[in-house]
Order: C-alpha cells, then sequence, then structure tokens
C-alpha cells in the first residue's frame, strides 16, 4: 500500500465500514491475499457509500437523486485529478488508476442507484432480474477484472452466462429477503407484481406489517427460490481454484442467511435476520484453509503503488457522465441517407444470415476466407445503417454449429478473424450493445473471453443490441432450453403437464431477445438454415441474390422497406378495405 497517509487512512475507513456493516462480505475479502484486500475495500465502501445516500431519508427523492448525482460526477473529475478530498473515492481512484480498472463501466449501475432514490416498481420478475443484474454485474464483473490483473483470471467455463447471472439473482432476492424490513419502514417493497399477485393479500399485510399465512407463504416461497438460484454447482467449473473457493463460500453464506429468514418467522418484518455467529464460522473456517492452499500456490502480479497524485486517468478515455455522446456512425460513400420509415411500421428485430462470402472469394480466383474477410466490412456497414434508420436488435448468423464440418483451414481462418474484429472493437464509440449468442464448446478460451468482455463492457448501451450468432444451433438452441426446463421441473419449480410457451421462452439462453421480424438472407439461397426456429416463427422473410461481401447499409434499408409495405396477420383475419364490402371482392384474393 501507499506511504501516503492520507491514502492510508482511507483504505482504512474502507476497511472499518466493509467490517461493520456486512461481516459476511468482509470475511470473504478476508479470504483474499492481502495485496487484493485494499481494493476489494474500497470497491464494496463505495457502492456502500452510493446506496447509503439514494436511501437517505431524511432528504426528498429529488435531493437523494441530486446527491447520487454529484458524487458520480465527482468521481468522474476526481479520476482526472488522480486524487480526492472525499476518504471513500480516494481509496476508489487510487484503486482505479494502479490496478487499471476503468471506473466508467460503473457508470450505468451507480445511475440505477440514482434512480432507486425515487422508489422502484417490478410488474413481473423479468423487470425485476433486469435491475437487478444492471446493478450487480458491473461491480462483480470490476472485481473479476481485478483478479485478472493480478494474474488470477475468474474464467467462467460454462454453457451459458445465465448460470452467473442467476447466482447474483439469488444474491439480490436474499439481500431483498434480509432488508424486508427496513424497506418496509421507508414503504418500499421490491419485490415483482408477479410473485405478489400469487400470494393474494401479501403485499397489504406486508406493507402493514402484517404477518400472515400468504406473508408466511411468500416468503417461503421466496426462500426456496432464491436457494436455487444461489445453488450453482457448475458455476465455478474450470475456475481456478482461489476464486472458486470464495465463490463456494459465498453460496454457503447465502444459504446460511436464506435460512436465518426462514427460521425468524413474523420477525423477519421488524428487524433484519442474521445466522449465528457458530453458523458462519463452520462455513468459513474450511474455507479459510483451502483459500490460503490455493494462494500459496498462485504467484500474484502487483502493481507498485503509486506515486502521489502524479497518475492520471489514461487520455482518451470517456468520462462516466458523457458516456451517452457516442459518436454517429460514418456517412455512406454515396451520401445516400437512410429512408423515413414510421415508427408503426418498422421492425424491432432483424436477423440476417450472412450468405455468399465463399462464393465471393471463388468468383474472384481467391481463398474462401479472403470471402470471409470482405464480409466483416459488410458487417460494419450494416451495423452502421442499423443505427441510422432507428433499428432496435440486429442479429447476425457467424458461425453455425454445422460449420464446423468445412475445412479445418477455413475454420481456422473465420474463428482468426472474429477473434481480430471482436479484439478491433470497431464498435466501441457507437452506441452499440453486443451479445453472443451460442455454444462455448470448440470455441478457443481467448475468442470466449473477449466475448464476455465485450458483453460486459457495453451492457448499458441503448440504442442498438448487436447479437453475434457464433456456434451458434437452432437446434441446438431448443435442446438446451428443454434441459433448463427439465431441471427446473426436477427442482419443482415447474409443473410439467402445465409448462406454457411462456416458460419455454423464460429459459432460453437469451430470454429478453425478442421475436424476430424480419429475417433477411443473401446469397440467393431460399432456406432457414437451422437459425432461430423458435424467435422467427412469425417472421417475414425476405431473400436477396447479392452476396453478403457486396452488401452494404442500403441492402438493409432496401430489406426494412420492404418489410414495412407487408401486411402482418400473425394468423388473424386480415384487414378487408371498405371498398371490397361494396364491390363483391374476396379478401382473400389480396
Amino acid at each position: 500500500m501507499s506511504h501516503d497517509p492520507s491514502l492510508q487512512a482511507a483504505y482504512r475507513l474502507c476497511r472499518r465500514q466493509t467490517k461493520d456493516q456486512d461481516r459476511a462480505q468482509y470475511a470473504l475479502i478476508q479470504l483474499v491475499p492481502a495485496a487484493l484486500r485494499p481494493p476489494c475495500w474500497a470497491l464494496w465502501a463505495a457502492a456502500n457509500a452510493i446506496d447509503d445516500l439514494a436511501d437517505d431519508r431524511t432528504a426528498t427523492p429529488v435531493e437523494r437523486a441530486a446527491l447520487v448525482e454529484e458524487w458520480i460526477t465527482a468521481l468522474d473529475h476526481e479520476l482526472d485529478d488522480g486524487t480526492s478530498t472525499d476518504p471513500i473515492r480516494h481509496a476508489l481512484v487510487d484503486t482505479a488508476l494502479r490496478w487499471g480498472l476503468d471506473l466508467t463501466r460503473l457508470h450505468g449501475a451507480m445511475l440505477l442507484v440514482r434512480d432507486d432514490a425515487h422508489g422502484r416498481h417490478f410488474p413481473d420478475w423479468s423487470a425485476w432480474r433486469a435491475w437487478a443484474r444492471d446493478n450487480l454485474l458491473p461491480w462483480f464483473d470490476l472485481l473479476r477484472d481485478l483478479f485478472d490483473r493480478a494474474g488470477v483470471p475468474v474464467a467462467l467455463r460454462m454453457d451459458n452466462q445465465e448460470i452467473y447471472e442467476q447466482f447474483l439473482d439469488g444474491l439480490r432476492l436474499t439481500d431483498t429477503l434480509t432488508d424486508l424490513s427496513a424497506d418496509l419502514a421507508q414503504h418500499d417493497l421490491l419485490l415483482p407484481d408477479e410473485v405478489l399477485d400469487q400470494h393474494p393479500g401479501a403485499a397489504d399485510d406486508l406493507m402493514h406489517r402484517r404477518w400472515s399465512p400468504a406473508v408466511a407463504e411468500m416468503i417461503s416461497h421466496l426462500t426456496d427460490l432464491a436457494h436455487q438460484w444461489v445453488n450453482q454447482p457448475m458455476l465455478t467449473r474450470g475456475m481456478h481454484p482461489a476464486p472458486a473457493t470464495i465463490c463456494h463460500t459465498m453460496a454457503g453464506l447465502l444459504c446460511s442467511q436464506l435460512d436465518a429468514v426462514t427460521s425468524a418467522g413474523p420477525t423477519v418484518l421488524r428487524t433484519p435476520p442474521r445466522p449465528s455467529l457458530l453458523t458462519s464460522a463452520r462455513i468459513l473456517a474450511p474455507a479459510q484453509a483451502r483459500a490460503a492452499l490455493a494462494w500459496s500456490l498462485t504467484p500474484l502480479t502487483v502493481p507498485p503503488p503509486r506515486n502521489g497524485d502524479v497518475q492520471r486517468r489514461p487520455p482518451g478515455r470517456h468520462r462516466g457522465a458523457a458516456q451517452s455522446a457516442f459518436r454517429t456512425p460514418p456517412s455512406h460513400p454515396s451520401g445516400e441517407q437512410s429512408p423515413k420509415i414510421p415508427a408503426t411500421q418498422m421492425p424491432t428485430h432483424v436477423a440476417v444470415i450472412m450468405d455468399g462470402n465463399g462464393r465471393w472469394a471463388q468468383q474472384r480466383g481467391l481463398p474462401r476466407h479472403a470471402g470471409h474477410r470482405a464480409g466483416a466490412t459488410a458487417v460494419r456497414e450494416t451495423v452502421y445503417g442499423a443505427l441510422e434508420i432507428g433499428l432496435r436488435h440486429l442479429t447476425l448468423y457467424a458461425l453455425s454449429t454445422e460449420n464446423w464440418k468445412r475445412d479445418a483451414e477455413e475454420i481456422h481462418a473465420i474463428l482468426g478473424l472474429l477473434h481480430s474484429e471482436v479484439s478491433a472493437n470497431p464498435f466501441q464509440d457507437l452506441d452499440v450493445r453486443l451479445r453472443w449468442h451460442g455454444g462455448s464448446d470448440r470455441l478457443p478460451t481467448d475468442l470466449v473471453d473477449l466475448l464476455r468482455l465485450r458483453e460486459r463492457t457495453t451492457r448499458t448501451r441503448t440504442a442498438l443490441t448487436l447479437t453475434m450468432c457464433i456456434n451458434y444451433g437452432g437446434r441446438d438452441e431448443i435442446t438446451r432450453t428443454a434441459s433448463a426446463l427439465a431441471r427446473s421441473t426436477a427442482r419443482g419449480r415447474l409443473n410439467p403437464d402445465l409448462i406454457s410457451e411462456k416458460d419455454f421462452a423464460q429459459h432460453l439462453p437469451h430470454p429478453d431477445m425478442p421475436d424476430v421480424d424480419l429475417l433477411w438472407r443473401t446469397g440467393n439461397e431460399q432456406r432457414t438454415s437451422n437459425f432461430l426456429p423458435w424467435h422467427t416463427a412469425y417472421a417475414e422473410l425476405y431473400f436477396t441474390p447479392n452476396l453478403w461481401p457486396d452488401t452494404d447499409r442500403r441492402d438493409l434499408w432496401h430489406a426494412v422497406t420492404e418489410y414495412s409495405r407487408r401486411q402482418r396477420r400473425h394468423g388473424a383475419t386480415p384487414h378487408v378495405p371498405e371498398h371490397a364490402s361494396h364491390t363483391g371482392e374476396d379478401p382473400r384474393d389480396s
């Protein structure tokens, strides 16, 4: 640690606050090597400081939101200065600059806390889950980056990011149940209407702090649900044993906390329940031994202390407060502008089968991989066009599970190109959220890690969601979803005789992905090739003869314009023009 007395005092304050306010979190941090504890204390104390500002009931909601905004703005300026007069931010700035952590990734989570000052309402689990994940994931992802910098990558070798995110859902739900009494005292109920409606009368009883059969049944249901979310045996598969021990210990502490909620009964509405010290000790004692052994065999990379306040945020890094000021896409060389499509006629989601790369190369006497490289330029053009026309979701079929049957040299070239493009991050300065859809098996580890990194760092962007289907197969997606349904049924979460389309959709790898409105395929082929079978059930189909490398944004605009002219029925009776009823025309002929 630095020899600067003020910085040492700042870290001591972060440590003390962590220990006094969350002993379980403090105990978990004690499982990491001494060199990693101060940055962990700083991150926890910063998150808690913002929460405290948003929860300060001595101020109005507007005042609380303004206090959080001031804290965020001050932090951003202090990252440029390299220091802070606020001790918690002083430690946080030092942590970020010493360890090379990008705090702008926390901006969206901090703004969520600011908005929490005005209260929250969740109509269903989907809305609750989005709030919980957008709040927690950036902080936990920054902790993962800290371990990466120390030479201990916390790789998540799993088939589905949902496992990791569901674990954090369990953490958030455990916190919500633990803090129920404090929230009720402030007239907050941070549970979705979906679960409250399943227990009639529970919401009113809770707001009046009445323990009733409906409340007892709902609390029992929620603790069972949180247990299921927390217990994720596959979470640490392939993970370094030291971070794996921390994850297992966290799960054990969360489960003991849920048991304390269950045992508290009616008092959970009055006082936050806590597990006994003996219970916690039984979990922590063996964890301390396992973690000490794992760390003793692990060399760490620890950066030296900074020299005073000389080191500042690297130039060119976006400020958190200015992150919404993304640049606009470059104009098309022809100067052509995107067509103006009425919002009611715009598709929400366009999916593209990018066909014809190999044929394009062969027609020019080039190796097939040259066609894939030319296709990468068409991808960029299409993304630019999607932003300009106002499309919200664009999904591209980059590598299918069937493509592994191709020549090994071509597969190697495709994977190399994918890694190169994702590394280049061509949409870094655009308001584009990148998502990856597909399995991690057979993909190179460095590509998987890079895709996950891009997902994490663009999570809060809103203009366009670009989903890259890499190692994706429609039947594989359906099979994995059926497997997830089977697991939920085996755990008693679903009745197999009552499984609905909604249940199936919620178990898809990306349950929040909207249905495809327009499926477009280039290359003069007219088949869907195992691409998004669930999401394209009612999609309009659009086939064009041009090969993918010859495509630019204007082709996307033509596809969207064609879509806007079609009458979508979804099985309903078509609209009958008024003149048809007078002329005797058969509407089926339209």
